[in-house]
């Protein structure tokens, strides 16, 4: 499902804009960071359906970005507010590329700032994916063609 509701800056003041749509086997998330009336950033998130993926060790994204970075997030729970864990991208302009994201690497955040001594990401409790982007101005435009878990990796024992 792409149809995920954006959240813009417009919640301060702001007059970025953003959404998410769908074609051609693959999502775009795409619009315009204004910094007027104090505004800056241009985000979207899925619907919340909770997924167990704590046999997994993380996520692969097969994205084409615009050479702009991009946060990646998960939430653990279906409220609006609150913190997300977030693991930024800069895919190159154009090229599609795939990134490997161990969810140990996603960080606390709290409306753009980290937040210390929270725990760390359960991946038995994601019920969120978004992405967001901020402090850039201009338009921007990501594509996204999948989001998979990849398992972990099992201690292998070798032979001399």
């Amino acid at each position: 499902d792409v149809t995920w509701p954006h959240i813009n800056d417009g919640v301060m003041g702001g007059i970025s804009s953003g959404e998410m749509s769908a074609a051609d086997g693959y999502a775009t998330f795409r619009g315009t960071v204004s910094f007027e009336n104090n505004g800056g950033f241009s985000s979207v998130r899925s619907q919340a359906v909770v997924h167990d993926l704590s046999d997994f060790e993380g996520l692969v994204l097969r994205v084409r970005g615009d050479g702009k970075r991009y946060g990646f997030r998960l939430k653990t729970d279906a409220s609006f507010d609150g913190v997300s864990y977030q693991f930024e991208i800069e895919p190159a302009a154009g090229e599609w590329a795939e990134i490997s994201v161990p969810f140990t690497d996603f960080i606390p955040v709290y409306r753009g700032r980290v937040v210390r001594n929270h725990p760390p990401l359960d991946p038995s409790r994601i019920a969120t994916f978004g992405l967001i982007i901020s402090r850039q101005e201009g338009p921007f435009r990501i594509d996204i063609e999948s989001v998979k878990a990849y398992p972990a990796v099992e201690d292998q024992e070798t032979t001399p």
